[in-house]
């Protein structure tokens, strides 16, 4: 499974890393995923996640019915 997640679609950046002397070189600035159980009321069972921390927090708010919905995700398959 590549490291992204499953809900936002988050997935590394290309940036620089900048030393003293301003040389550049490059590096990846990973998405912060953790695997996350997460209760799903309308299938009445649990669901095993791969979501970085920001979709975590919106999880929350929305639910995730609707997150799920917006990223065109089947929870039933997963």
């Amino acid at each position: 499974m590549s490291r992204k997640c499953q809900l936002t679609g988050k997935k590394a950046n290309n940036a620089y890393a900048v030393s003293h002397s301003h040389r550049r070189t490059k590096k990846l600035q990973e998405a912060n995923l953790q695997w996350k159980r997460v209760w799903w009321p309308e299938g009445n069972r649990w669901v095993r996640l791969r979501l970085s921390t920001k979709a975590i927090k919106t999880l929350e708010t929305k639910g995730l019915s609707v997150m799920a919905k917006e990223a065109g995700i089947n929870l039933n398959k997963i």
